[in-house]
């Protein structure tokens, strides 16, 4: 499963102070099979939609480029990849260190998502920090589990926060704005649960990337991907206790992508510059 990151940045003019910086990471599934835990039984079909996320923040990029809001820095990453079966693909058991050092037992590879996310979060925590950067707010957008289908539904997304972003009540926000839009959410919670699940069983690893079985037969199936992103980037060592907390929230729009067959919905655009974009116009 070779890939590449695509990265785009938007900053208005040479001479702005920045007010907030966002830092959006995507899943850019371009097809997947689901992998060696190959997806059976008719389920593979319109699975060339695993790229919604990625494609969410071109277009967001494309508003930024038409509307040139002032006083806001955006920096977003595209994780593209294949998740196809063949010598090269990963499987499970494998273990695989994320760019934070965290050594990642692989449970199911049609839980790639999560995995190429990862080290995308590592490296703009990283530049965060390196740069001191000043009101930061990290997201992942991705059509992650179909567990958030069972829990929300057809047409909704499913949004959670980490301690600081929580604290800054950036997903009550996007709540508001989203019914305000016509592109509704649901609010979601990462519990220390969710941390503890993913934990690694044995010395060999540090953390499990996921069960042997898929997020629609799992407990908690959408929250554990969000908390397995924030253990596996290092993350977790910027909650609210830490000396430099780091606001992350997920989006999954696993539901609210479109159906298939159909048009996809382009969700989270509207909503994302409801809260980041009309703000900062005129």
């Amino acid at each position: 499963m070779g890939g590449l990151s695509a990265r785009l940045v938007y900053r208005f003019g040479r001479m702005v102070i920045i007010v907030l910086i966002n830092f959006l990471l995507v899943q850019g599934i371009t097809y997947d099979t689901g992998g060696a835990d190959v997806k059976a039984g008719g389920h593979m079909a319109g699975m060339h939609r695993d790229k919604c996320g990625a494609a969410a923040v071109a277009g967001f990029f494309k508003t930024l480029s038409l509307v040139q809001p002032k006083g806001i820095r955006v920096v977003g990453s595209m994780s593209m990849v294949r998740n196809s079966i063949g010598e090269n693909c990963y499987v499970a058991d494998e273990i695989i260190t994320s760019r934070a050092g965290v050594r990642v037992r692989v449970g199911n590879t049609d839980a790639e998502g999560r995995m190429v996310m990862t080290d995308l979060i590592a490296y703009m925590k990283e530049k965060i920090v390196k740069e001191n950067v000043k009101n930061p707010q990290i997201y992942t957008i991705a059509t992650l589990t179909g567990h958030v289908c069972l829990a929300f539904g057809d047409a909704y997304s499913g949004v959670l926060d980490n301690g600081p972003a929580r604290k800054n009540g950036n997903s009550r926000l996007l709540f508001d704005l989203a019914a305000r839009i016509a592109e509704p959410v649901e609010l979601s919670t990462i519990r220390r649960e969710d941390f503890k699940l993913c934990s690694g069983p044995s010395e060999y690893e540090d953390l499990l990337q996921c069960n042997n079985a898929p997020s629609s037969q799992t407990a908690r199936g959408h929250q554990l991907p969000a908390a397995f992103m924030i253990a596996a980037s290092g993350l977790d060592k910027h909650g609210l206790d830490s000396a430099l907390p780091i606001p992350y929230t997920h989006i999954d729009i696993a539901g609210s992508a479109g159906p298939f067959p159909g048009v996809p919905r382009a969700t989270p655009i509207l909503m994302l510059a409801a809260r980041h974009i009309f703000p900062h116009l005129g």
